[in-house]
């Protein structure tokens, strides 16, 4: 069987090092907010290219404490991408805040600048440019659009870490980023973490004191805060995989080029751009028959996923807070698209397998 993901296998290559950072935070004592998160946030920002990082306790900690340091007034609207994960909408409908739903590329899958600009209204307050699959959104024309009419601009960098456009790293672009480091991640954890990426020194210090109750001083709160610090452990678990993460973005990149070269033309593959770097977080190709394709592959021991199986705005979440139902672009990635196994752990011949049989179908 070929899995479409083994986390064991994964982090095999990291255990003694792992091993080695976990006892010397057994024996440190200090569990939170010590040493080990001050060494992952400040080497994590400077792979960034950003002046801070701030370690929190999940991708969609990372989100909604974003837009609450923004101080960005209830009611206000948000630009979404209409085929993300649902968590980036949960971070806007948690600040109060309105979540506008703007089709994607239906090349590159991420959200168009095309379509930004016609969302744009007086209540429009930021725009959340989030990086599917490991590429980058188009952050030139965001960033210009943003600019001209005086809206934030967040990264979703969840699926993105150490991808970049022109030399430019994902979490660099925006005013304020989050990430998340869920353990599929190509810099995952071993549980639930995320972060903030930032070069505003005021916001960076925001989401410090919002991660900790509101607390600047122990025991002394100035705002209402949440309980959303980085683990000690985890940190150090990161620290270790960040040394590795352009060795495992370089290494799911050869994988992908050869489904980039030896898939029939049968399958739609990722659309490469020179200006790109893509991390391929998820290989994903779209066919009609994508159902019939992935019990096909079942059938040949290969493993698929799909990401992700329903749009937002078929959600049932959803149904009380969209004025507009109809998102044919995202509703037509969504019933075709289907993800391959490109793990850090899979090799080469197992992607020629996956090519064999599916040129196959």
């Amino acid at each position: 069987m070929i899995e479409f993901e083994n986390l064991n296998k994964l982090n095999e290559p990291f255990y003694k090092k792992y091993q080695e950072s976990f006892n010397e935070t057994l024996k440190s004592g200090w569990f939170i907010l010590g040493n080990k998160v001050r060494q992952f946030e400040n080497n994590f920002a400077r792979y960034c290219g950003t002046n801070h990082c701030v370690g929190l306790a999940s991708g969609l900690d990372a989100l909604i404490l974003a837009l609450k340091a923004l101080d960005i007034p209830g009611g206000s609207e948000i630009i979404v991408p209409s085929n993300t994960f649902i968590a980036t909408i949960i971070a806007v409908l948690r600040c109060d805040l309105v979540p506008v739903l703007v089709e994607p590329d239906i090349q590159t899958y991420n959200i168009a600048p095309e379509n930004i600009e016609a969302a744009i209204t007086p209540n429009t307050k930021a725009i959340i440019a989030v990086h599917l699959y490991g590429k980058l959104c188009d952050m030139e024309a965001i960033i210009s659009l943003a600019g001209k009419n005086n809206l934030y601009v967040i990264e979703d960098c969840a699926q993105a870490h150490g991808a970049s456009q022109k030399g430019r790293k994902a979490g660099a672009f925006g005013i304020i980023n989050a990430f998340s480091f869920y353990p599929t991640k190509n810099l995952g954890a071993l549980g639930d973490a995320g972060a903030i990426t930032t070069s505003n020194e005021e916001l960076c210090k925001k989401i410090e004191i919002l991660r900790n109750y509101g607390s600047e001083v122990k025991y002394y709160n100035d705002i209402v805060g949440y309980n959303s610090r980085l683990d000690e452990i985890q940190a150090g678990f990161l620290s270790v995989k960040l040394r590795s993460l352009d060795l495992i973005n370089n290494h799911k990149r050869s994988l992908a080029n050869i489904y980039l070269n030896e898939l029939k033309s049968d399958f739609i593959k990722p659309h490469v751009h020179p200006d790109f770097y893509d991390v391929y977080h998820i290989f994903n190709v779209r066919h009609e028959k994508r159902d019939r394709l992935k019990e096909f592959l079942l059938k040949h021991d290969i493993q698929t996923e799909i990401h992700y199986p329903i749009s937002p705005n078929k959600q049932k979440v959803m149904n009380s807070i969209l004025t507009k139902a109809e998102f044919p672009v995202s509703e037509k990635i969504h019933e075709t698209t289907l993800s391959l196994p490109i793990s850090f752990y899979h090799t080469e011949n197992e992607i020629y397998k996956v090519i064999e049989v599916m040129n196959k179908f």
